[in-house]
């Protein structure tokens, strides 16, 4: 039976995707590479590999983005094949793998894929791979089609099958494609059964700060079971099948259905149930058992068939990667599902005829959700995945047909990580260390705890903690600690699948004889991970604690670890309410640290500097001892001469040149020197705030060292630390191109004021009385004639008269009306006719403005 072709006909019966066979076949002909795309239940996943395995003598391998749909469909294609699984048809998945030598198709998750290209990127054996539910734009799902895109390039025989169930086909087809030409494109459609919409909004809010309420969750189970009831009346065969975003819910929604009814078989099915359990449900009901309902998370969207439903229920809730770019962490978080998941999730109600789907929310709300999911490429941490291009030789991408490039700001977060680790160096490319932690199959922070934690606690510990945080297991009371004796006691699916996990990690690392393994060391595994999110309370009241991490952020915590005083956080998360305690986020596992083993994990942000600050005119100094931004200890020192300065500059840059007392001679210097540089240019001196603080050593370091020897800012002369900036030699012309005074005709010299420094359009300004500016026919100039003097013309008593820069203009003109209306009202001065040619008298001089 292993050498015997597929029966493409026998596994193809009775699904609608069998007629589309012939077109692919076609395509495969001419092309290496195509897109199928087809609606869920028509049996792509089902007919596709046994096709390409028809066509060639190596292994097909057929990725899945989750566990239990490459089990199902595994299993599903074997038990159709007529052979064991196992022999002709197997499964690796993360855990558990039935592969033979003889294994034609192997259906795997797309992890497994990407771990084994590391070690084999020319995947040998393997003649063709097919890439399933692309749709669903898993992170490791988008960077399998790059790096198989580039494997093609040295294996033009490989042949690369994009599949899906809604697809943006021709985008994928384009990245797929070879010769600068798209692939082709295979769409098999089929009529869809009527589906019947209907609406039960509840009338409690969906989510708060903690996540979906428990009102919601009592809704969704009444509505259900009261829909059901309804359903078995109409059609005794058929099941429900509810979607909620994720394994907590689904427990609730199935434990409140239970307790309401006996009615019905009550199912759960997510990715943290056991694989037996997960086939149970898979496999569907004979027809003399009850009606069942099965709750379910999104892995039954596309990725699995679940038979005999013609209802569901729909919480239109999701629950996806969030990365908090301001905290620098990804977190799952529940949101509105996409439209399109919505239709996915409905279009499982009407695989084998008129279905209908009740959404537990208005008609407004449901169209107000995203028309599509957020790739997760785009929403998730990248450490993982930039460690993984690293190790292939694509650091970032680069050079790889992805089908959205790697967010700059995620995948610069996640270098910094991995150089923390030291698994890139500078350029980006993979240390021996960094290749060592890639091929544990974990995120690379974890890895690194597994290997720097076993020496210390022991390889089983590092293993069981290491195996509860990769696994997404919840903690009661945050404590990581407490939540590993219920595990190490559980006779509970969850329990038997972390001991598992952890078996398979400690086989990973070599035991150190000697280590201590006790519950101690929880908080050194986890602050190896992330010594970033080592934490030390801050304040403490009766509802919780604050603490403060490394990083900066802050969040809040109940119960017992409320009282205790260091922390090696394994979650935080963005919240709000009484949890967070104001903080804007709380913490969802962590451990109990001492200060020892923070020193241990955290050595590199240690810190132990004076820092010195310049306040209220002065230079004060501390010696601190930090960890990262939490501050262990801080006692007053005298600081340094060089510490002084640099505070102070720090101060200049941060709040401006404010802080000075500009006397009025420095001041006036400034707006001249201002006024040559923009008439001017270079080499005059820019003398803005930006142009000064860019040039404190050029002009102010004498006062810069004064203030750090502790002469108060106000007693410092500006005025000759403006003169520094002068060039020379022309700084010998600076009164002549801008004098402090102008010599009037009356011999009097009257003070210029200056534009100020935020006016580039001003002029220089002269107030003086009419009378000593008679015997001049034109304005004077400054600045070599650039820049004519603004007159405000006053009257004998000091009253504004006029304002000109053009006295010639103001002589034959306006002057006129002026002696008109001012000689009765001062007649003992002068008013001449033609005041450009007379001289003025000495007794109207302005002795006031000298």
């Amino acid at each position: 039976m292993t050498s015997a072709a597929f029966d493409l006909a026998t596994i193809g019966a009775g699904l609608s995707f069998a007629a589309a066979l012939d077109e692919l076949t076609r395509t495969l002909d001419t092309s290496t590479s195509a897109v199928v795309s087809a609606p869920p239940g028509t049996g792509k996943t089902t007919l596709v590999p046994p096709l390409l395995a028809s066509r060639s003598t190596g292994r097909v391998i057929v990725t899945q983005p989750r566990r239990v749909a490459a089990r199902a469909a595994a299993r599903r294609l074997a038990q159709l094949d007529g052979s064991p699984l196992g022999t002709r048809v197997g499964f690796t998945v993360r855990g558990e793998r039935a592969v033979a030598k003889e294994t034609r198709i192997e259906f795997v998750t797309a992890g497994v894929l990407l771990r084994r290209l590391l070690d084999d990127p020319g995947l040998q054996g393997v003649d063709a791979v097919i890439i399933d539910e692309v749709h669903e734009r898993a992170l490791e799902t988008d960077l399998l089609i790059g790096l198989l895109s580039e494997v093609r390039e040295l294996r033009d025989d490989l042949a690369l099958i994009a599949m899906s169930a809604t697809l943006d086909a021709a985008r994928i087809a384009t990245v797929l494609g070879t010769d600068g030409r798209p692939a082709p494109i295979v769409d098999h459609d089929v009529p869809a059964f009527p589906l019947t919409e209907r609406w039960a909004p509840s009338p409690a809010p969906r989510l708060d700060e903690r996540g979906v309420t428990w009102a919601f969750l009592d809704h969704v189970a009444r509505t259900t079971a009261s829909a059901a009831r309804e359903l078995r009346g109409d059609d005794p065969t058929a099941d429900v099948l509810v979607f909620a975003p994720g394994a907590r819910e689904v427990s609730e929604i199935a434990r409140r259905i239970r307790d309401a009814t006996d009615a019905f078989d009550v199912r759960e099915l997510h990715g943290r149930m056991p694989a037996a359990e997960q086939d149970a449900v898979i496999r569907g009901r004979r027809p003399d058992e009850a009606a069942r309902i099965i709750i379910t998370t999104s892995l039954a969207e596309s990725s699995l068939t679940v038979p005999g439903v013609r209802l569901v229920v729909d919480t239109c809730l999701a629950r996806a990667p969030q990365r908090d770019t301001a905290r620098g962490m990804t977190g799952l978080v529940t949101t509105a599902a996409s439209r399109s998941s919505c239709v996915q999730r409905a279009g499982r109600g009407t695989r084998q005829g008129p279905g209908t789907v009740v959404r537990c929310v208005d008609e407004r709300t449901y169209a107000a959700a995203p028309a599509r999911p957020t790739p997760e490429i785009a929403s998730t941490d990248l450490a993982d995945a930039a460690l993984l291009l690293a190790c292939w030789g694509a650091p970032g991408g680069t050079g790889l047909r992805l089908i959205d490039p790697l967010p700059t700001d995620s995948l610069a977060a996640a270098v910094t990580v991995l150089r923390a680790l030291g698994a890139i160096d500078d350029e980006g490319r993979a240390t021996d260390e960094g290749r060592a932690l890639a091929r544990i199959p974990t995120d690379p922070r974890l890895a690194r705890a597994l290997r720097d934690g076993s020496p210390v606690v022991g390889a089983r510990l590092a293993a069981e903690v290491v195996a509860l945080l990769g696994g997404d297991l919840r903690t009661a009371d945050s404590d990581v600690a407490q939540a590993l004796i219920a595990l190490r006691g559980g006779r509970t699916p969850e329990a038997r699948r972390w001991r598992s996990d952890a078996d398979r990690l400690e086989r990973l690392i070599s035991a150190t004889p000697g280590a201590r393994s006790d519950l101690d060391g929880v908080g050194l595994v986890i602050a190896l991970a992330f010594p970033e999110r080592v934490a030390r309370r801050a304040d403490h009241n009766a509802s919780g604690s604050t603490f403060l991490l490394a990083s900066g952020t802050r969040a809040g915590v109940t119960g017992p670890l409320a009282a205790v005083e260091w922390l090696a956080i394994a979650d935080v998360a963005r919240a709000s309410g009484r949890a967070a305690a104001g903080s804007g986020a709380i913490i969802r596992s962590a451990a109990v640290l001492t200060e020892e083993q923070m020193e241990q994990a955290a050595g590199h942000l240690l810190t132990d500097r004076v820092e010195a600050e310049f306040v209220g005119g002065r230079v004060q100094a501390r010696r601190e001892r930090r960890v990262g931004a939490i501050l262990r200890s801080s006692a007053p020192v005298r600081a340094s001469a060089e510490e002084g300065r640099d505070a102070v500059r720090r101060t200049l840059q941060r709040e401006g040149l404010g802080i000075f007392t500009w006397s009025t001679p420095a001041a006036e210097l400034r707006c001249r020197l201002a006024l040559l540089h923009r008439e001017l240019g270079p080499p005059w001196p820019d003398v803005s705030d930006a142009g000064l603080l860019a040039a404190l050593d050029a002009w102010l370091a004498p006062e810069l060292d004064a203030l750090a020897g502790g002469t108060p800012a106000a007693r410092l002369d500006l005025t000759s630390a403006l003169r520094r900036l002068l060039p020379w030699p022309e700084a010998a012309r600076l009164d002549e191109l801008v004098p402090e005074r102008l010599e009037v005709p009356s011999g009097s010299r009257i003070r210029i004021s200056y534009p100020a420094l935020d006016d580039a359009d001003a002029r220089p300004v002269v107030a003086v009385k009419l009378q000593e500016c008679f015997g001049w026919a034109e304005t004077p100039r400054l600045i070599d004639g650039r820049v004519p003097v603004l007159f405000h013309l006053l009257s004998p008593a000091g009253r504004p008269l006029a304002v000109t820069d053009d006295l010639t203009s103001f002589w034959s003109g306006p002057y006129a009306q002026v002696r008109a209306e001012m000689r009765g009202r001062y007649p003992k001065h002068p008013w001449p006719e033609d005041p450009w040619a007379t001289a003025p008298t000495r007794h109207t001089k302005n002795r006031s403005a000298r």
